[in-house]
C-alpha cells in the first residue's frame, strides 16, 4: 500500500510539473535588448529597492542588462542594456521614477542637470531598449549617449531628420544619437 501511494504521488508530481507554466529566466530575459552576439558576454544584473543592484551573472564585454518591466513608469515589458559605466545614471533614473508621476520624475532630472549633479553617461555608450505592452508586441530602440553634444561641436542636427542620424536633447547630459525611424 505503502508503495502505491508513493508511486501516486510521484506520479502526481512530474504530472504537474509538465503542465506547469516555466518562470523565465532572468538571465535569458535581461539580455533579450541585446543583438544576439553580444548576449552571451553581457553582465546582468537585478536592480534592488535602494537602486543599488545585485549581479545575476558577470559578463566579460563591458555591456550589462537588466529588466525594468512592472517598475514605476515603465511598460509591462522593459529591458534595457547599456555600458557598465552608465548605472549611476540608471539608478538616478530608477530613483526619480520611484516617485511614480512622469512630471515629477522629469523635474527631478531637470534639478540635477541643473545643478550639476546628474550622472554622465559615457561618451559614445551605446543604450538597447526592448519594451512594449507584451513581448509580441515590444519594439528594440538603440541611442547612444553624446553627453554634452550640439549640433556645433559634432555637425549632426538637432531636428528629426529621414535619411540620417540626428541630435536629440542636445548640449545636455542627455544628448544622444536617434536613428531614423525611432
Amino acid at each position: 500500500m505503502k508503495r502505491i501511494v508513493m508511486m501516486i504521488l510521484g506520479v502526481m508530481v512530474i504530472s504537474i510539473g509538465a503542465f506547469a507554466k516555466p518562470q523565465d529566466d532572468p538571465i535569458a530575459t535581461a539580455v533579450l535588448a541585446l543583438p544576439p552576439g553580444l548576449r552571451d558576454a553581457a553582465t546582468v544584473i537585478k536592480w534592488k529597492a535602494d537602486f543599488t543592484y545585485d549581479t545575476l551573472r558577470k559578463g566579460t564585454n563591458g555591456l550589462v542588462c537588466y529588466d525594468r518591466s512592472g517598475m514605476p513608469e515603465q511598460q509591462p515589458v522593459s529591458i534595457e542594456c547599456t555600458s557598465m559605466g552608465n548605472l549611476d545614471r540608471e539608478a538616478q533614473n530608477l530613483k526619480a521614477e520611484s516617485m511614480g508621476d512622469k512630471a515629477k520624475t522629469q523635474s527631478a532630472l531637470m534639478d540635477m542637470e541643473k545643478n550639476g549633479t546628474r550622472a554622465k553617461p559615457e561618451y559614445g555608450s551605446v543604450w538597447y531598449h526592448l519594451a512594449g505592452a507584451d513581448r509580441e508586441h515590444a519594439r528594440m530602440h538603440m541611442t547612444i549617449a553624446m553627453p554634452g553634444a550640439t549640433t556645433q561641436s559634432t555637425g549632426i542636427p538637432d531636428k528629426r531628420v529621414d535619411n540620417g542620424v540626428w541630435l536629440m536633447n542636445a548640449g545636455t547630459t542627455t544628448a544622444h544619437l536617434m536613428t531614423p525611424g525611432e
